[in-house]
């Protein structure tokens, strides 16, 4: 779903346009407003703007000049202006760039409507054509890839190797050498990325899917923004982000807005064309590349606090730089254990019994210690004990006590078997219970609307709100309500409205406010184009009766 801004001074022009385009449009695009260029700037500085339809000529700001600023925000924006006919000359200075058209405003709404989904076309036939020329570069490039990614693993693994300033050195070098295009002496943002693929997935649709990921990830970043990306050792993805030699100022200080919104745009392709769901966590800030490792681990903890499998979320870490990690892995036992614990958070079941029966494996059949035998059964029972707690599933999963008494059980082959039924019931209780969470989200979405009518109910707003990304919102929420997000928000207005006009002593003026509507014009039409009366007439027929 594409964002279009409606920016003019005058109201009755804006609030016009906004409800025309959204009874035609209301399916393709997230329609917001602003009546003016400071008001649509505080927008543009909050959300991705694929379209912004505005007057050339505003008080304070000119259409030309906030063209600009559209610009610096969002490269890929287009734009449609609306003149005069006295106004060509002054337009025709704008019409001259990519990605503008214009309107005169005595053409009509059929014309602004036409013009609007002339553009959403350009927009997509932009995006299939940059897909197919990136095709190329890629295949070129696939080798020298696959060696980046190992080099910055290693990186994450071995954090002495960005310690000091020689090895900072020598990273430079080696960044010249294997042609990565990012600055070892500038601080990187991060991003983490969990693909949520199905349990029967083989490994060779996982990497296609992968390598698919990234090519929709290229094809939407801008040319502002140098990137690499490489698998973890979670199976995940995870991208170091800088702002190119190129780009302005004023862009590299918007550049975690800019990444934070186009996420949206990735989300959605990943989502139309591979059917996965994929959710982000990234950094507030840059970090410096000595620091990489702390926040990596930072990101990778956000996620598994809140990344619920097949709701794709945009997270954005703002604690500031992760502090440094005190405690030593233990040799093969607890990186195992780690990675158990990542993917009961996923809900992958086929990862975990994987690695559940590896390490079972290890301690039955190749180990010798019973020292580390105790270790090993521990730290799992740790780990499943701390899930159950956390989530409440004592009943679900039966009797827990023997989890933390290894002694209770006759033999450590039986007491792995004992946690491996806690684990089946874990993830089969998983299964039914990411439905209900779900209803619980949009409960608590319509709630928030039922108690918030007179401020911002946009579908941005909400989105930020929740932690949604703003056009699977929209599906997701007609998916469970049967019905859309703006008619529902519709609905609640008009049974608030009803209610509040029953009281006399209370101003139309006042109830469209209490309703959300700051001009009273535009909640008279809203009002009786739902009930065929308007406001007053409604309130005369209640004292009637």
């Amino acid at each position: 779903m594409y964002r279009l801004l409606i920016v003019d001074d005058e109201e009755i022009i804006t609030e016009a346009l906004y409800e025309v385009l959204s009874q035609s449009m209301r399916e393709e695009l997230d329609i917001c407003k602003a009546f003016s260029a400071k008001e649509a700037l505080r927008w543009l500085a909050r959300t991705r703007v694929d379209i912004v339809l505005t007057d050339i000529r505003m008080p304070g700001m000119s259409g030309i000049e906030l063209m600009e600023e559209i610009k610096t925000y969002w490269p890929r924006c287009r734009i449609i202006f609306l003149t005069g006919y006295s106004e060509f000359e002054y337009a025709y200075q704008a019409i001259q760039k990519a990605n503008i058209k214009y309107l005169l405003k005595t053409e009509g709404y059929a014309k602004v409507i036409e013009t609007v989904q002339e553009v959403m076309s350009e927009i997509n036939y932009d995006h299939h054509i940059n897909n197919i020329l990136k095709q190329s570069e890629e295949q070129k490039a696939s080798l020298m890839q696959v060696a980046q990614e190992d080099y910055f693993r290693r990186c994450l693994l071995d954090q002495t190797l960005l310690d000091d300033a020689d090895n900072m050195q020598s990273m430079a070098k080696d960044f010249s050498r294997m042609n990565i295009a990012l600055d070892a002496t500038k601080p990187t943002a991060i991003v983490l990325a969990h693909l949520s693929y199905s349990s029967d997935a083989a490994y060779s649709e996982i990497s296609e899917t992968i390598a698919s990921v990234k090519h929709i990830w290229n094809s939407f970043m801008s040319e502002q923004i140098h990137s690499v990306a490489l698998v973890d050792r979670y199976g995940d993805l995870l991208w170091f982000l800088q702002t190119s030699p190129a780009a302005e100022e004023k862009f590299s200080q918007h550049m975690i807005r800019y990444v934070e919104g186009t996420l949206e745009l990735i989300q959605q392709a990943c989502y139309d064309s591979l059917g996965i769901v994929i959710s982000f966590t990234m950094s507030s800030e840059r970090c410096a590349w000595t620091h990489v490792s702390q926040q990596y681990d930072r990101l990778r903890q956000l996620q598994k606090m809140k990344v619920g499998e097949g709701i794709p979320l945009i997270q954005i870490d703002y604690h500031g730089e992760a502090a440094t990690t005190t405690c030593q892995e233990g040799f093969r036992i607890m990186p195992k254990v780690e990675i158990m614990g990542a993917h009961l958070e996923a809900g992958r079941v086929h990862e975990f019994m994987q690695s559940f029966a590896e390490l079972e494996d290890y301690i039955l059949c190749k180990n010798d210690n019973v020292h580390r035998s105790v270790e090993a059964y521990y730290a799992v029972a740790l780990l499943l004990l701390s899930y159950i707690n956390r989530n409440q599933l004592h009943e679900q999963v039966g009797e827990v006590g023997k989890l933390m008494r290894l002694d209770e059980h006759s033999s450590i082959k039986d007491s792995f078997q004992y946690m491996r039924t806690l684990a089946e019931r874990i993830f089969a209780h998983k299964l039914i219970d990411e439905r209900d969470r779900a209803s619980l989200i949009i409960d608590k979405i319509c709630k928030y609307i039922q108690e918030h009518l007179s401020e911002d109910l946009s579908l941005v707003r909400l989105a930020e709100l929740h932690y949604f990304n703003p056009s699977y919102l929209s599906r997701f929420f007609k998916q469970e309500r049967g019905v859309k997000l703006s008619e529902y928000i519709e609905d609640c207005r008009l049974k608030k409205a009803k209610e509040l006009l029953s009281n006399a002593e209370l101003k139309v003026r006042d109830v469209a406010l209490l309703v959300g509507y700051e001009a009273a014009h535009s909640f008279t039409r809203f009002f009786k184009k739902s009930t065929g009366m308007t406001p007053q007439e409604y309130r005369e027929s209640i004292i009637e009766v």
